[in-house]
């Protein structure tokens, strides 16, 4: 039997009511879907600390190579951690759905005024299939693409500045760990990547790229790209 003391104690997996869900988030106002968004950001970090107290991942094993649990790990608190970190992952992508709506009604709602806000002269060019929207510090660049893999076929190419991973950005990336704990949790599910593109002679392109991870492209990984941090 494991020693209790061997591991963190227990992180909190969240309140003790049912989280509300996003569905239901609708009526909220922007500043409150900030607040939530955060929350759930600091509750993955808190949960994110317990598997790493007991060294495991998402993908670890927790049995033996007869089919028992392992004995040297709390398997039955990985496996509710795991659990809640899916479900919040889930909460996670549907506010930021939720938020980037918003954000395109109220840009939307602006260009329909007989005088829409003026782009500062100092500010990158807008995206191009988007209105004008403040743009993040970029957080990593691509070092390298392979051919005909996930990144090359969102349109990645070597030297973009990424600004935003899905609901990764410069604030939160923790060294590019929530990059590959995003790409694990999405396989197979569309990804918003924001990138800056600098070209010779030109201003630099802002541009939105829809990434799919996938295992079966042929390659390695489920990208395909080499990112390294700013």
């Amino acid at each position: 039997m494991s020693n209790p003391g061997l591991h963190a104690p227990t992180v909190p997996s969240g309140p003790t009511s049912a989280p509300t869900s996003n569905g239901s988030a609708a009526h909220l106002s922007f500043a409150e879907l900030q607040r939530k968004k955060d929350a759930i950001e600091g509750e993955l970090k808190a949960l994110s600390g317990v598997l790493d107290s007991h060294g495991v991942d998402m993908n670890t094993n927790l049995l033996t190579p007869d089919g028992f649990p392992r004995s040297d790990i709390d398997v039955a608190q990985i496996r509710t951690t795991r659990s809640r970190i899916i479900h919040l992952r889930n909460d996670y992508k549907e506010l930021m759905a939720l938020i980037e709506k918003r954000l395109h009604e109220h840009f939307a709602s602006i260009q329909d005024d007989e005088e829409p806000a003026a782009i500062p002269t100092d500010q990158s060019a807008p995206l191009p299939d988007s209105v004008p929207e403040v743009l993040e510090q970029p957080f990593a660049k691509v070092n390298s693409v392979v051919d005909n893999s996930p990144a090359a076929t969102a349109g990645l190419k070597a030297g973009d500045l990424i600004r935003s991973f899905g609901y990764v950005n410069r604030s939160n990336h923790d060294n590019l760990r929530k990059v590959a704990e995003c790409v694990q949790g999405n396989e197979g599910q569309n990804i918003l990547v924001k990138v800056s593109r600098s070209t010779a002679g030109t201003r630099a392109q802002e541009l939105r790229l829809t990434l799919t991870p996938r295992r079966d492209w042929g390659g390695r990984g489920m990208l395909g790209c080499h990112i390294l941090p700013l």
